[in-house]
């Protein structure tokens, strides 16, 4: 059978075939693919795939502390995962470039997560994961001695990679703003 375009229909795909004789049917293929978060969005997920050789191990160190500082969570072995925005996605593709010149290999994808669970559920993985710096930050303010300059920069490098807007950041921001407020002469 020969099909309009270039490919076969994919899963997700419906073939509707006129009603013509036998020898004439030409299918219709009509995309349907549809997937939703529960507020409505579709989050796509820039993933990268990755392989650095062992030795030396620096280069292996570097990639990691990299995919740290951006706040990506590992998946599976190698395989990282950001939310797709401009920014992540260059990031990965600087990542990617700078592999390639360790003589390593990598690939930048861009994907969702079908059923919609499971993107909650990786959401919620991201914004854990930076909840456990804003405690820390709120914990070290409520102490009353803490340095406020660094208690800022911590801030900043975990709001950063607040990629879903944590409730926990925003009262961090309130707080620093406070004690900031006390402190001014």
């Amino acid at each position: 059978m020969r099909w309009r375009g270039a490919s076969v229909p994919t899963k997700g795909q419906v073939v509707q075939e006129l009603s013509l004789p036998l020898a004439r049917r030409a299918p219709i293929v009509y995309n349907v693919t549809a997937v939703t978060s529960r507020d409505g969005r579709v989050n796509i997920w820039a993933l990268l795939l990755y392989k650095v050789p062992p030795e030396p191990t620096a280069r292996r160190v570097y990639v990691w502390r990299k995919l740290k500082r951006l706040g990506a969570l590992l998946l599976h072995d190698a395989v990282w995962a950001l939310p797709a925005t401009p920014y992540t996605l260059e990031q990965l593709r600087w990542l990617a470039a700078e592999i390639a010149e360790m003589d390593g290999s990598a690939l930048v994808w861009e994907a969702h997560l079908s059923p919609p669970e499971q993107d909650a559920a990786l959401v919620r993985q991201f914004v854990a994961q930076v909840e456990v710096g804003y405690a820390e930050l709120l914990t070290e303010l409520e102490r009353g001695e803490a340095d406020l300059a660094a208690l800022s920069r911590r801030y900043q490098q975990i709001h950063a990679q607040d990629y879903f807007h944590a409730a926990l950041g925003m009262r961090v921001r309130e707080a620093l703003a406070a004690v900031g407020g006390r402190r001014e002469p």
